[in-house]
């Protein structure tokens, strides 16, 4: 069996959605289709839950309206045939109702999960509705009932397993069970997600769950490229990545695929193909533990960093000082990024900044800090990059540009620096140019 993902773009008009029906149609065997909302649409839920916190119903109830006429309208384009069409509107009035229902009552944490996923509630029903009415055989599985990850970091995939297999009985050899993204059980058997962007991810665990053939993630993009193509030209995908790489490209920016989404599937060693619902006869890029060359591959970029410096005198042969310090952040369930140490000095970083008040706090007993904020992280990766001829060049980019940090060794394959987040783009022109191309290229810095 193998795992296809859609996200929001492709399934985001009439169009997008006839050609997932034919990339289906074209892959052989049993296959769970794992579908996003429609473009634009969780954006809209997060700011109807927003006006309801805020109590603003006049926002409200445009926005819900909004939320309702564009599914209506994508029917109505979609499903040609008027009985059949009239019959599945129906169905779409009465998921609305639910919803109406949910927006209007009583406002928690509960009912905020429940209306973030919607979308992939609406966009499942459509597509399963669109290809019955092609007399192509689907099934709709409701993912609240077998998605139980009650630790985002590391997925149960046995037990989603366990609680999904009764609903795969259907043993037609081309069998397509569609399922939504992003929806999770969490530990206490509440509705919750895998955070924005997360469809990936459910691919993945449900990939690892069912020892799937493969997981293929649609998106609109020809693979992952070996530099940003929003902001630097000539760029070119990727025909292979290491899940090492992949994985480090996905956590240092690389907005293709949820940062997440290799863990599940490394053990088992179950590929991913990153693939372009609108050029689908194009390779993408294949994730395996296959590695077919080393050296530089690519660059991605992380915004919204923070680095945060602690400098005392207590640090010099101070045993267990790390310890305590590493102690806070834990504390306060925030992650470390990077991290340089000097005889008197910690520079690390962090990307979320919630409990950053709180963090410094605690930290202030400790020595003399300075935190330094909107920076970005640019990450260089290639399995075995160090013993590339030409990585030597990527340290030239400090004659161009102050660098803040530079980290090496935690990974072999991955070198990172950090830069203030308005010289990102002159940095990933700059690297792209030294370590990919002879070709110059328009660069501007800002100091």
């Amino acid at each position: 069996m193998k795992v296809l993902k859609f996200g929001g773009t492709s399934v985001g008009s009439s169009n997008s959605i006839k050609n997932v029906k034919s990339i289906i149609q074209s892959i052989d065997g049993q296959k769970i289709i794992v579908l996003s909302a429609m473009s634009g649409v969780t954006n809209l839920l997060v700011e109807i839950s927003d006006n309801i916190h805020l109590g603003n119903q006049t926002d409200l109830i445009r926005l819900e309206e909004s939320l309702k006429n564009k599914h209506l309208e994508l029917v109505e384009t979609l499903i040609p045939q008027s009985e059949i069409r009239s019959v599945v509107l129906q169905g779409l009035e009465k998921l609305f109702a639910e919803f109406h229902l949910l927006i209007h009552g009583e406002f928690s944490e509960n009912s905020a999960n429940q209306i973030l996923i919607f979308g992939e509630t609406l966009s499942t029903y459509i597509f399963n509705e669109y290809l019955r009415s092609c007399n192509i055989a689907s099934i709709l599985l409701n993912a609240k009932k077998f998605m139980f990850v009650g630790n985002l970091e590391n997925p149960d995939t046995a037990k989603i397993n366990q609680h999904l297999q009764p609903f795969l009985k259907n043993i037609s050899e081309d069998a397509i069970y569609i399922t939504q993204g992003f929806v999770r059980i969490d530990k206490f058997n509440r509705i919750s997600t895998l955070k924005r962007g997360g469809s990936d991810y459910t691919a993945t665990i449900i990939g690892a769950a069912i020892d799937a053939e493969e997981v293929q993630i649609w998106t609109d993009i020809d693979g992952f490229h070996n530099n940003d193509p929003r902001y630097v030209a000539n760029t070119h995908p990727l025909s292979n990545l290491s899940f090492e790489e992949a994985a480090e490209l996905a956590y240092f920016g690389a907005k293709i695929l949820h940062p997440q989404t290799i863990s599940p599937v490394i053990e088992k060693h179950i590929p991913i193909y990153l693939k372009n619902t609108f050029t689908p006869e194009l390779h993408g890029t294949k994730i395996s533990s296959e590695i077919h060359s080393k050296g530089l591959k690519a660059i991605s970029a992380k915004d919204g960093i923070t680095a945060i410096k602690i400098k005392s005198n207590r640090m010099l042969m101070a045993h267990g000082f790390l310890k305590k310090i590493f102690e806070i952040f834990d504390f306060h369930e925030t992650a470390i990024d990077m991290i340089t140490t000097s005889e008197i000095a910690i520079s690390l970083t962090i990307d979320d900044t919630k409990n950053l008040d709180l963090i410094l706090n605690d930290l202030e007993e400790f020595g003399e800090i300075t935190v330094e904020m909107e920076h970005s992280i640019i990450c260089i990766v290639g399995e075995g990059l160090i013993e590339d001829a030409n990585t030597y060049k990527l340290f030239e980019i400090l004659n161009e540009i102050p660098v803040r940090m530079i980290s090496y060794g935690g990974s072999l394959n991955n070198v990172s620096i950090l830069v203030a987040s308005e010289n990102k783009v002159f940095a990933l022109k700059a690297l792209h140019q030294k370590l990919f191309s002879s070709k110059p290229v328009a660069i501007g810095l800002k100091f």
